[in-house]
């Protein structure tokens, strides 16, 4: 086996493993965590992006699919769910059960779609037989459901659930973010 160089940024990873075909997801923010940060693309680097009021704290793993955009302009978002936390910088092999399609309404009134894609580590014992969203108690989807409600409350904004839907659902909108990242970008007017 050839060993090849690792891509100098994270944002450089597909979107999907080409050897299992599985969804590469880089872990943002881990379980447990009240920091919240976000991946810097030109710098490399994660940020400290925010800090979550007491008591609050990330349910799962959070992160992001490289190589997509998604309707806010940030790669697509996903919640992985995992048998103990990873770190901030941790590439996962993930499964996707199916997806949160929600509104995210900004302080100055902007609307955007800012689904959350749910998915279970591919090395999941815990989870290991889940495969579609249907499948996760409906209680533990409504507390995450909750959990990004009350997130964006607490920065001013709405986070609206449209909808819960599959893995067919989701492997279209990553399908989707993927043609999007790949548009050329729009130069800014002078």
């Amino acid at each position: 086996m050839v060993k090849q160089k690792a891509p100098a940024r994270a944002a450089s990873l597909k979107a999907f493993d080409a050897e299992s075909g599985e969804l590469n997801v880089i872990i943002e923010t881990p379980q447990g965590s009240r920091n919240k940060f976000n991946y810097d693309e030109q710098l490399g680097l994660f940020r400290l992006g925010g800090v979550l009021p007491v008591g609050a704290s990330f349910p799962f793993d959070f992160g992001f699919v490289p190589e997509t955009l998604g309707g806010d302009g940030d790669p697509l978002d996903v919640l992985v769910l995992m048998d103990a936390p990873a770190f901030t910088g941790c590439l996962v092999q993930a499964r996707l059960l199916g997806v949160i399609e929600a509104s995210q309404t900004e302080r100055d009134g902007e609307t955007t779609r800012n689904d959350r894609l749910i998915a279970v580590a591919a090395t999941s014992r815990t989870h290991r037989d889940v495969h579609t969203l249907a499948e996760v108690p409906h209680q533990l989807v409504k507390e995450i459901e909750h959990f990004f409600i009350s997130y964006n409350e607490i920065k001013e904004k709405t986070f609206k659930p449209l909808g819960r839907f599959g893995p067919e659902r989701a492997i279209a909108l990553v399908k989707e973010g993927i043609r999007r990242a790949a548009r050329p970008k729009k130069r800014a007017r002078r």
